[in-house]
């Protein structure tokens, strides 16, 4: 990601510029804000917890917000910032760097779509577009939706009505029924002993082909790094999925699903409905996942898990079988 479509940030600003009281060993300016994982030369990233150590080693940033406990993972290369609390001071850098990321701003580019802007598009009733959005052949959209600036969808999708998209990539063939949410900002704050600080988000969502989205759910775009949809995939009704969640492809959700931030789910999964997935976990391929379950631990291909917390079916079925003897 070496640029970001919908956020913005300062020009010119040094590594010194962001942390005046930090002597370093050049003055070089800050291209990007970014994962362990997607990071470059010149990029300032974040390491804040072992389970990435992994991608620590192989991360390519010039800069690194860490702990003095952590600082062993990463390359020599990298520059670390050691500090005390690593998400409270990416916060506060993200903050200076991308100015309107931790409120949703209204778009005030927006107008009524005109037939003659978007020729091979169909438009009902009161639909809203922003600048610079682009919408792909044999696409039609609902009444009331709104569409913000920078917004791409591809071709043949249908959107409903009542839909609102931000800081969102769409592919081919997507469906998005009524009254869904998508790109909004997500739930992120640092605890603090007066006022909790709010945790901007500067990522995008990332719909691909053939995905279908049922009425009210609701996916915050990510906050560093993207929220995706993989291809295939089918969402239930009021499916809520926030930051950071990468879903893969062919998986089948049921309503009301859970995804806390940061989870990776993988393909072929299929989640009964209500149930709760909690955050940075990694859930393998092939996975079931029973409804009204509470999954807290990660889980291996192929498991197939039960209740709260989730636990494999079989033990699922002999702990209750014992309580009804």
């Amino acid at each position: 990601m070496k640029t970001r479509l919908f956020f913005k940030k300062k020009n010119s600003l040094t590594i010194n510029n962001i942390f005046p009281n930090i002597k370093f060993n050049k003055k070089l300016k800050i291209s990007n804000i970014n994962t362990l994982k997607n990071s470059s030369i010149l990029d300032l990233t974040f390491f804040d917890s072992v389970k990435y150590k992994s991608d620590a080693f192989k991360t390519k940033a010039s800069y690194c917000l860490t702990t003095k406990k952590l600082e062993q993972y990463l390359p020599h290369s990298v520059e670390k910032i050691i500090v005390k609390n690593v998400l409270f001071e990416l916060a506060v850098v993200l903050k200076k760097i991308y100015l309107n990321a931790d409120i949703d701003y209204p778009d005030f580019s927006l107008k009524v779509a005109k037939k003659n802007q978007f020729r091979s598009v169909k438009f009902c009733n009161n639909v809203l577009i922003g600048s610079k959005v682009k919408l792909g052949k044999g696409t039609k959209i609902g009444s009331n939706s709104i569409i913000e600036q920078n917004v791409r969808i591809g071709k043949n999708c249908i959107i409903g009505s009542n839909v609102i998209i931000k800081n969102t990539l769409i592919g081919d063939n997507v469906v998005l029924q009524d009254n869904c949410k998508i790109g909004q900002k997500g739930f992120g704050f640092i605890p603090l002993k007066n006022k909790n600080l709010k945790f901007p988000h500067i990522g995008r969502v990332i719909i691909e082909n053939n995905v279908e989205i049922a009425s009210g759910c609701t996916i915050d775009r990510g906050s560093v790094d993207d929220t995706v949809i993989g291809e295939n995939t089918y969402l239930d009704n009021q499916v809520h999925i926030a930051h950071n969640v990468k879903i893969g492809s062919n998986c089948m959700i049921a309503g009301q699903v859970g995804f806390a931030g940061s989870s990776s789910i993988g393909n072929n999964v299929s989640i009964g409905g209500q149930a709760g997935i909690s955050g940075h976990l990694k859930i393998g391929n092939n996975v079931k996942i029973g409804g009204g379950s509470g999954v807290v631990k990660d889980l291996e291909d192929s498991q197939t898990v039960m209740g709260y917390p989730a636990v494999p079916l079989k033990d699922f079925i002999k702990k209750n079988k014992n309580k009804d003897e």
